[in-house]
C-alpha cells in the first residue's frame, strides 16, 4: 500500500515500551479486525481500551469501551487507529490536546491507514508516529511468533509462490 519504511529496531521497541492502548474503532464484532487485534494485544499483556462511539459503555473482551480517547483513563502510552485515513487526523488532532494528560506517546495507524498531515502535525507535538503497519503482525514478526507455525520468511503476504516447473 504504502512505502513507509520503520526500522525493526524503532517498531521493537515501541512495542516492548507501550503497555497501554486505546484502540480508536474497536468492534465488537469478532470477524473484523480489530476486534481479533485487540483480543490478541490482551493476550500479550497489553491494557487495551477500546474507543467506539456507538458501543460506549458496553464492554468488548471484558473491556469497556469509551466514546472518545478524552473518555479513557489515563494513562495511554499509545493510540492505535483502526479508522479510515482521514478520520485519522482528527484522532490525532485530539491525541495531540490531550498528549500531556493522558502521558501519550505513540500514535499507530493501521494496516492502509495514512495520514500525512497528521502525522506531521503529531510529530512536531513530539510523538512518535507509525503508519500503514498492524502492532498484531508486528508483534508476531519481531518476536518469533511466525516461526512457531513454520514460518521465518521475514514477509508476510497473501500472494502465493509461483510453483516450480
Amino acid at each position: 500500500m504504502s512505502d513507509l519504511v520503520y526500522s525493526d529496531g524503532l517498531i521493537g521497541e515501541i512495542l516492548k515500551q507501550v503497555r497501554t492502548i486505546a484502540m480508536a474503532g474497536a468492534s465488537p464484532n469478532w470477524v473484523r479486525p480489530s476486534n481479533f487485534a485487540m483480543k490478541y494485544l490482551l493476550g500479550k499483556g497489553y491494557q487495551v481500551h477500546p474507543i467506539n462511539p456507538g458501543h460506549a459503555g458496553k464492554e468488548i473482551w471484558g473491556r469497556m469501551t469509551y466514546g472518545t480517547l478524552a473518555d479513557v483513563p489515563a494513562p495511554v502510552d499509545m493510540l492505535d487507529i483502526f479508522r479510515n485515513s482521514e478520520a485519522a487526523g482528527p484522532l490525532v488532532d485530539e491525541a495531540i490536546k490531550l498528549k500531556d494528560e493522558k502521558k501519550i506517546k505513540v500514535i499507530w495507524m493501521q494496516l492502509g491507514v495514512v495520514n500525512e498531515d497528521a502525522a506531521k502535525r503529531a510529530e512536531a507535538a513530539g510523538l512518535i508516529v507509525v503508519m500503514d503497519r498492524c502492532p498484531k503482525i508486528e508483534y508476531g514478526r519481531l518476536f518469533g511468533e511466525l516461526g512457531w507455525a513454520g514460518v521465518n520468511s521475514g514477509i508476510i503476504t497473501s500472494k502465493r509462490r509461483k510453483l516450480k516447473a
